[in-house]
């Protein structure tokens, strides 16, 4: 066994073992899944509103990161014995503080998600039925989605598998509709694309504000790293994981880049409201009845969807601490159908008090938590690529033959990434509408820094 292997042996925790119920098909639609949201459907029209049609490159931008960023996790997913877990690389290649942080960080950044997105769920269903409450409605949808996840991984996996599986057929019909629209099949017009040129040009606010959008847009590709959690419940996880870069690289660029193309060709850029949903827009324009209320009901599955993962992916991210010594022992516990209930439960009743803090300080506490967990993801991703090249250098020098998936272009495709992502954060830094986001969550990570010290000077005394 080399040192390597003999560092990550040593560093994995023992006790409850999750199960492996989750098939091929169940990950795969989970990673599809993750990055389709209300960002997509809804975000999107402020990105269109900066920046233009522009907006089509800064999705291009932000994918092209994440796809730099999985391609890192394939590499070390087939590297590294025994770790398949998004924060426990970090763990491995960068030692246990990089592991504590990414590990709270990661729980942290989607228990905030769950909450929001319970919101925006009790919102679209109040805005149908007026006499129930919003807070009611959200915590119904808590319970519910709660309740899933208590039943098995695979409870989960199905659920998932089905939202997916509506958000792409969705998508797909859409971009046909849109596409034959476009193109001139449809349309009494003819073509409309010159509408990406004709008012103010492609990129009619200057190509600066093309990395602004992309600073917007990288937040809502997050999430093609569940996969990475899904896939240690699933029967051949380092192989799930190794075949995620393509079909990551092929979703950012059939739904997001395809979607947001054929929306500014249909509708002039400038018709496009901040918090309408671009493709209702869209819709609207091609002549189709109804569309609010279709979109409405898209966003509700996406928002479900986001959801039930962000409870999924909470829990198995503090079980995974506590599996470490990271976080209370008795959160490693799983019930008979190998399910880590304790750690559902403690993250669903954080999702309670967030959605308490939306309904009594929404200007205050739950603004707070919102901004604060703004940069996490990029944080993380930068953790991420700090081990990818640590463990590289190593594996190269002690075990070539384990780098069955190589990173593109090493060391300068994750040299690309970092500096692509550190521009982003110094972007932020300088911009009066984003700065808060970035200092309130350094600010919890450095709260989860000091946590960390005070653990190990407690835990030697």
């Amino acid at each position: 066994m080399t040192k390597i292997a003999e560092a990550v042996a040593s560093n994995m925790g023992g006790g409850a073992e999750l199960s492996r119920s989750l098939k091929s098909r169940h990950v795969s639609m989970i990673a599809i899944g993750g990055i389709i949201g209300a960002g997509l459907f809804v975000g999107s029209s402020t990105v269109i509103n900066t920046v233009g049609p522009a907006a089509v490159l800064s999705y291009a931008l932000a994918g092209a990161i994440i796809i730099l960023v999985m391609r890192m996790l394939s590499e070390m997913a087939i590297a590294v014995p025994g770790v398949q877990t998004f924060p426990e690389f970090a763990r491995v290649g960068l030692g246990h503080m990089a592991g504590f942080l990414s590990g709270w960080l990661y729980w942290y950044f989607w228990v905030v998600v769950v909450a929001i997105e319970a919101i925006a769920g009790a919102k679209i269903i109040s805005d149908w039925f007026p006499q129930l409450p919003v807070w009611g409605v959200g915590v119904a949808l808590m319970a519910l989605l709660t309740g899933v996840n208590l039943l098995s991984a695979r409870s989960y996996g199905e659920f998932e598998f089905w939202f997916s599986s509506l958000k792409v057929a969705a998508i797909l019909v859409f971009i046909l509709l849109t596409a034959a629209f476009a193109f001139g099949i449809t349309s009494p017009s003819g073509s409309t694309f010159s509408n990406l040129t004709a008012h103010g040009g492609f990129a009619p606010k200057g190509w600066q504000i093309v990395l602004a959008g992309a600073t917007a847009t990288i937040f809502s590709l997050c999430g093609a790293e569940i996969a990475t959690i899904a896939a240690a419940e699933s029967e051949e996880p380092a192989k799930v994981i190794s075949r995620m870069t393509v079909s990551v690289s092929g979703r950012i660029l059939v739904f997001y880049i395809f979607s947001i193309l054929l929306i500014t060709a249909i509708v002039p850029w400038t018709s496009i409201v901040p918090g309408i949903s671009p493709f209702a827009t869209a819709l609207k324009t091609m002549g189709y009845p109804g569309a609010d209320v279709i979109m409405n009901a898209v966003v509700l599955i996406a928002v479900l969807s986001c959801l039930n993962s962000g409870l999924y992916v909470t829990s198995r991210a503090l079980f995974g601490l506590a599996k470490y010594g990271d976080a209370p022992q008795w959160l490693v516990q799983v019930n008979s159908r190998k399910v880590p209930a304790r750690a559902i439960l403690v993250a669903s009743l954080f999702s309670y008090g967030a959605l308490a803090a939306e309904r009594l300080s929404p200007d205050q506490v739950f603004s707070f938590l919102l901004n604060s967990s703004g940069v996490t993801m990029i944080l993380l991703y930068l953790m991420v690529a700090g081990a990818q090249l640590r463990l590289r250098r190593k594996y190269e020098a002690e075990a070539p033959e384990r780098l069955q998936i190589r990173m593109w272009f090493h060391p300068f495709g994750t040299i690309l990434a970092v500096a692509a992502m550190a521009a982003i954060l110094i972007f932020m830094g300088l911009s009066p509408d984003l700065a808060s986001q970035l200092w309130m969550s350094l600010l919890v990570a450095l709260g989860f820094g000091a946590l960390f010290l005070v653990r190990k000077k407690w835990g030697s005394a």
